[in-house]
């Protein structure tokens, strides 16, 4: 990690969005000595509630055994199944057996939609979440992680699009809260051309975060870029001053 660009990001995240939340970084690794590992949760636990200690300054490593939900699992690249009679469970159920979410219309829609969803194994043996401000420089971040109200969420997409030709900078995909934050993020990570992810519209994952926030993932090669185009975009004009005052 660079040391000069985590503190130029932190100077200018105080001067452009005071007051907001700082972010959290991902990375791999098969270290088991620099981050304690977090505690396996009794029984089924939503992989984001595991993520508040992090939002709140307290790193954590996790593994296989220590992800609460088998989704989490699933989308951190830990375990590639899916629970039996998946297409059934997301979308209308099965009478007396299971409850769908009914998140997807039917079965058969569920398996066409499953054709084009990634499977990325996990890179190492345990997936590392930290604040952006307890970054040391042995870490290396594969993507930062904001959890924002919209007009920080406003900030962030216009300088996520701010050198871009194309019209999809942000994308935003149908996927499970992790996959929003890890997944993708991933995914993008490797492109030639990374865009970021805004996420955490899962419904099942909505209790989890506070409300009127969103989540907006940005690879770290599109991040390093953002910060270096911070003080010369939009961001020091009066628009933003009249937004910025009220944060």
């Amino acid at each position: 990690m660079d040391m000069y660009l985590k503190q130029m990001f932190l100077e200018r995240w105080q001067k452009y969005f005071p007051h907001s939340e700082l972010p959290i970084v991902f990375y791999y690794t098969d270290d088991d000595s620099s981050v304690e590992l977090a505690d396996a949760p009794d029984g089924h636990r939503c992989f984001l509630a595991q993520l508040g200690a992090v939002r709140q300054g307290k790193p954590q490593r996790f593994d296989v055994n220590t992800v609460g939900c088998e989704g989490g699992k699933r989308y951190l690249g830990f375990s590639r199944t899916l629970r039996p009679n998946f297409e059934y469970f997301l979308s209308c159920g099965i009478p007396g057996q299971m409850e769908g979410e009914r998140y997807k219309k039917s079965p058969e829609l569920v398996r066409a939609f499953l054709q084009n969803v990634p499977d990325l194994p996990a890179p190492g043996r345990y997936i590392v979440f930290k604040r952006w401000d307890l970054l040391e420089e042995k870490d290396e971040p594969v993507a930062v992680i904001f959890y924002a109200k919209p007009d920080v969420l406003s900030g962030l997409f216009t300088l996520a699009n701010y050198d871009e030709e194309r019209r999809e900078g942000v994308i935003a995909p149908f996927c499970a809260g992790c996959g929003s934050i890890v997944q993708y993020p991933l995914l993008e990570q490797q492109s030639a051309a990374p865009r970021a992810v805004i996420g955490m519209f899962d419904v099942s994952a909505r209790p989890f975060v506070p409300r009127e926030t969103l989540s907006f993932a940005i690879p770290m090669k599109k991040f390093v870029a953002m910060v270096q185009n911070m003080d010369e975009s939009f961001l020091i004009t009066g628009s933003w001053e009249k937004v910025r005052f009220r944060l």
